[in-house]
């Protein structure tokens, strides 16, 4: 099982969409600056979406599809729409 997540920083007002295994590890991972997308943010990411997709290939494309939008717009949608 994979997950589609997205995540928020509210110092750094931005979003990260991302895809794995292991949500909470992922997490802490982004939270400790080891990602190069959250380097530069503060520890305070937090998910607000997930979606469960069955395996790795299907979670790296729908990533690709969130992502290709490019739009804060469809994201805060994506969130919005999971609540």
């Amino acid at each position: 099982m994979y997950y589609i997540y997205i995540l928020f920083s509210l110092k750094t007002n931005k979003y990260y969409v991302g895809s794995t295994d292991d949500l909470q590890r992922r997490l802490k991972h982004h939270n400790a600056g080891s990602t190069p997308s959250t380097k530069a943010g503060a520890p305070d990411w937090q998910i607000r979406y997930t979606e469960i997709l069955p395996d790795r290939s299907a979670a790296l494309k729908r990533e690709l599809e969130i992502k290709k939008k490019k739009s804060r717009n469809y994201i805060e949608w994506l969130i919005q729409k999971g609540d």
